[in-house]
């Protein structure tokens, strides 16, 4: 559903995400809300990797016709320990236990980036490794009970009450958070959209 008037937009965003809209709002880009509707279950032996690009083109596909003819950024997060796929929790039990899991270990956030324009979709993904330091159970209880957790890949957000337990993160803080910057300035500048109103955008690589 488009959720802004066009006037002055020259991108839509598909994403119900508020922290993917705020990481958009810093690049300056003036853009509209989609929210695409799609399945996001893994399909049978699908890595990690695989999964995200996926999701994220398909985000982007699925929203363009909705876009009102602009280019459409669409985005996909998910958490990866001992090659398992952590998306959003399903329950308490679930966020709970994929908190403990992550504990006093590193773990990796893939966040792909994908752009509809002129008839393609091209995309780029940000891998990032994240160590969380040990926590009690009684500590996932309380966080689960901030209400955090629950639209979360990997039930935490380490923009938020989530990173009192990030120990060290490697790679790119923004691809955490869901919306990976640097990756989406590249695709940005290559479909000749600009970033940073007035200033030049040289420097991203198409």
């Amino acid at each position: 559903m488009l959720a802004s008037s066009l006037d002055g937009r020259v991108l839509c965003l598909a994403s119900a995400s508020p922290r993917r809209r705020e990481l958009l709002d810093q690049l300056g880009v003036p853009h509209v809300l989609a929210t695409p509707e799609i399945d996001e279950s893994v399909l049978p032996g699908e890595a990690a990797v695989d999964y995200v690009v996926r999701m994220a083109r398909a985000k982007a596909r699925i929203a363009h016709p909705r876009g009102a003819g602009l280019p459409v950024l669409a985005a996909d997060t998910t958490v990866v320990i001992d090659a398992r796929i952590c998306g959003k929790p399903a329950d308490a039990e679930d966020a709970i236990g994929m908190l403990l899991r992550l504990s006093g270990r590193s773990h990796e956030v893939l966040t792909a980036v994908a752009l509809a324009a002129a008839g393609d979709v091209r995309h780029r993904l940000s891998r990032s490794e994240v160590r969380f330091r040990h926590l009690t159970l009684a500590e996932a209880i309380a966080y689960w009970d901030t209400g955090e957790p629950r639209d979360k890949a990997g039930g935490y957000a380490v923009q938020g009450r989530g990173a009192v337990f990030v120990e060290h993160l490697a790679g790119s803080y923004s691809g955490v958070m869901g919306l990976p910057l640097f990756e989406t300035a590249e695709l940005l500048a290559a479909a000749g959209i600009a970033y940073w109103p007035g200033s030049a955008t040289a420097g991203a690589a198409p």
